[in-house]
């Protein structure tokens, strides 16, 4: 990894921290979500980065209503400011799958947003919980579009477009190398390592991928 990466990678680092492990954070957000997950939420206000990861496994585990569930997700977007607190949250949702069109649809509204981290949660959220036959086509489109000029929005992007390439290869072929695809090039170049990085993408796609760009 180059220095400037390795810059990016460790610039959020300067947190408040109660050095409480994963595993502890993630038996607490279990036990929150069973008592009243609803007091937590309301009354936490973000602190410190436990706190943050803390309050995510708990809209994730939490069962009630996907309408409030969503209010409460988006009531969380403004502090999730570093990729740890991003992914552990959009991951942990994964009453998503039994609502995906609701949730399609709430994702939406941050589709267009230039904020780093709203357009990370999207695609985030997409790479976890919509990558099926039913949506990889409108979550190819929306990639397509949803990166901003921010780090962590273009990873976000690569990340799930190599994730969607372990998933849906030819779809996925077919777009990097069509004249629909739009990725900026620093997004464009981090998909195509991610890919190269991935253990799930087959060598022989990598190989195509490798032979083709590298006559562009």
């Amino acid at each position: 990894m180059k220095i400037n990466d390795i810059r990016k990678e460790i610039k959020n680092i300067k947190r408040t921290t109660f050095g409480i492990s994963l595993p502890e954070l993630r038996k607490f957000a279990k036990k929150i979500a069973k008592e009243d997950y609803k007091e937590f939420l309301d009354k936490n206000k973000n602190e410190t980065f436990e706190l943050k990861l803390l309050h995510g496994y708990v809209l994730g585990y939490a069962k009630d209503d996907i309408d409030v569930l969503l209010k409460y997700f988006d009531d969380f977007i403004p502090y999730v400011g570093d990729w740890a607190v991003c992914d552990t949250f959009c991951q942990s949702f994964k009453i998503t799958k039994k609502y995906r069109d609701t949730v399609w649809d709430y994702l939406m509204r941050y589709k267009k947003s230039k904020k780093e981290f709203e357009s990370r949660v999207v695609s985030v959220m997409l790479l976890s919980h919509f990558l099926t036959d039913e949506y990889i086509d409108k979550v190819i489109k929306v990639l397509d579009r949803l990166s901003t000029n921010d780090y962590y929005s273009q990873m976000g992007v690569a990340w799930a477009v190599a994730t969607a390439m372990a998933y849906y290869p030819d779809k996925c072929m077919d777009y990097l190398k069509s004249d629909k695809c739009h990725l900026d090039k620093i997004t464009f170049k981090k998909t195509l390592q991610k890919i190269r990085e991935s253990f799930r993408v087959s060598d022989d796609i990598k190989k195509e991928l490798r032979s083709y760009f590298s006559q562009k």
